[in-house]
Formats: structure tokens, sequence, C-alpha cells
């Protein structure tokens, strides 16, 4: 596995409930400020298999970016049982966006 990729997971797996991530932070904190595509891909082809908390990741906007109406659904639903207000399913970053990085290098795998 590429060191972003671990990376990557390994700082989506620690944001805490109640928070949420954009892609581009996820980038920027794995050490790739402009991958935040690959974050997206990332998230969609391994949230699964390493149990990912897929939903607290968010488009730049706060809005809930996946076209399935039904995941995007689940999405939604998901970040309000965490105590987090959802809008026409965009969110507040301002109080809702983690600001200290969730992990720390002695951590990965």
């Amino acid at each position: 596995m590429k060191p972003f990729t671990q990376k990557t997971i390994q700082i989506i797996k620690n944001i805490p409930p109640g928070k949420v991530m954009t892609y581009g932070q996820v980038a920027q904190w794995a050490g790739n400020p402009r991958a935040a595509r690959q974050v997206a891909r990332i998230l969609h082809t391994m949230s699964r298999k390493h149990k990912l908390p897929w939903h607290r990741v968010l488009n730049a906007q706060g809005q809930i970016s996946i076209k399935d109406e039904s995941l995007a659904e689940i999405q939604k639903i998901s970040l309000q049982a965490e105590g987090i207000t959802v809008i026409n399913y965009k969110i507040q970053l301002g109080q809702y966006l983690l600001k200290d990085e969730p992990y720390h290098e002695d951590t990965f795998i």
C-alpha cells in the first residue's frame, strides 16, 4: 500500500464522531494537498475493508457530494446520529470541521 493511501486511511479512521473533514483537508494532512479526488477514490474502494467512517468526509462547501440518493441519505442520517445538523445535505463546516490532526505519525500501521 502506498504511503499516501496508508496515511489517508489512518486519518479517516481517526475522525471522531461529531466531527467532519473535507476531501481536500484529508489530502493535505496525508501529504498531497492536490489529491482530494484520490481521497474520494480511497473512500469509495476501501471504506468497507478498513471500516472507515466515510460519512464524516464532505466536500469543501460542507455538502454531501454523493450522487446516489440512497447513499446520500445514509450519509445524512449517519451524520445526524452523531449530533451534526444537516440542512439540505449541507452542514456548517465552521461548527463541525476537525481542526487538529486526528493522528500521530507513530500510529501508522
